[in-house]
């Protein structure tokens, strides 16, 4: 695979795939860090006198022009991250305006383009659009890892007609999930969160191959309760899958794998109230309640593994952690890793979007050996899918 370090990009004009999908609250960006991820690999071609043209998404426009997700708003950030004293915007994908700008922009600058998801053509890889936007440019550069489980137009399309390199923070997100992968330690432990089951079955399934414990948090679990003829209240729940739930608690007795479920609970009657807040063993959830945390023995219990592991491995929180008091197993969970990973020589990976942002109300990732940004390609890749981007990226001879 090419990449940044084994082939030359000098004085060229350079379509450069980053993932600018950044969280924002109240208008405001609430995590930076994928905009900071990208910064060494185009701080690296800015230095090179390339004309450094960046292509990202935001949101889901869903094919339409929509200022509500227009990327406008990130040049500010983008500006101040990538230390420049000019910024350039496109607000059109139209390949005639495209060479005008390439024209106006010099050697060593950089341009965003508007939301390439404003485009049709970018879900559906309109071939035809493709080759009229890469004519325009030597190289492509893919630094979206965490966009990279697309089989999109600026993922797939363009390396078909360009050559195609590999960007610093795609190389760094594939080498670290990697090595959890291929070069595992005993033991280890996966804590897996969320909302739903359907989203990590394959997740869940290639895990229990890997680890020698799986913890299950978050409203998932409320479906392995159920299949486990529990009743959960109001809690959210997947009914069509207790089969399924059923199954992977049976694949992990089959591999020996220590399958761990919340014991006990938190619930109220919905996430917004912080009336009625409730702590109980899982059989004795109220009718008109729903889960919305683990509880005390449960947390317990899964730090009591992390601290016996030499491999940590968490996606998902493991309660509500948007609505406060409902984050405390989670910020619990995050700072045992903090206080004690470095130095009982644990190492942890952490990824996915929810995740990133319970690290960060926590306040620190200190513990953490690497926290990867992602998301739903994290997830593809732990379940040992190659992503299109990466097999679009090793394919490439042109």
């Amino acid at each position: 695979m090419k990449n940044l370090d084994n082939y030359i990009i000098k004085n060229k004009k350079v379509l450069f795939r980053a993932d600018f999908n950044v969280p924002l609250v109240n208008g405001k960006i609430s995590d930076d860090s994928r905009i900071i991820a990208v910064k060494k690999s185009i701080q690296k071609l800015i230095k090179q006198k390339n004309k450094v043209f960046i292509v990202s998404h935001f949101g889901r426009p869903n094919g339409k022009i929509n200022k509500k997700y227009s990327l406008k708003f990130i040049c500010p950030t983008l500006k101040k991250v990538l230390q420049l004293n000019k910024l350039y915007f496109l607000e059109t994908l139209n390949s005639e305006q495209i060479a005008n700008k390439i024209n106006e922009v010099l050697y060593g600058e950089v341009c965003l383009l508007e939301n390439i998801r404003f485009s049709p053509s970018e879900e559906e890889i309109d071939l035809n659009l493709t080759n009229f936007i890469t004519k325009h440019f030597d190289v492509y550069v893919n630094d979206a890892f965490s966009a990279s489980h697309r089989n999109h137009m600026s993922i797939t399309g363009f390396p078909k007609y360009l050559p195609a390199v590999a960007g610093d923070n795609f190389i760094k997100e594939m080498q670290n999930i990697n090595l959890f992968l291929d070069n595992g330690k005993k033991p280890n432990t996966a804590v897996i969160g969320g909302a739903k089951i359907s989203t990590k079955i394959e997740l869940l399934n290639n895990l229990i191959e890997l680890f020698d414990t799986v913890a299950v948090g978050g409203a998932m679990a409320n479906t392995f309760l159920l299949s486990n003829n529990i009743k959960v209240g109001n809690s959210l729940v997947e009914k069509d899958l207790i089969d399924v739930a059923l199954d992977i608690q049976n694949k992990a007795k089959k591999f020996n794998c220590n399958f761990i479920l919340p014991t006990d609970v938190v619930c109220s009657n919905n996430n917004k109230t912080k009336n009625n807040i409730r702590h109980c063993n899982v059989k004795n959830v109220s009718p008109d309640h729903m889960i919305l945390d683990v509880g005390q023995k449960t947390i317990k219990m899964i730090c009591d593994e992390i601290l016996k592991s030499r491999m940590v491995l968490w996606n998902g929180p493991l309660g509500a952690f948007e609505y406060k008091p409902f984050d405390s197993g989670t910020i619990e969970m995050v700072n045992l890793i903090n206080k004690y990973a470095k130095n009982m020589q644990i190492k942890v990976l952490a990824g996915g979007g929810d995740t990133l942002s319970s690290i960060k109300s926590a306040g620190s990732a200190k513990g953490f050996t690497y926290v990867s940004n992602a998301g739903g390609a994290f997830l593809e890749w732990l379940k040992g899918n190659e992503s299109p981007g990466v097999k679009a990226l090793k394919e490439n001879n042109i």
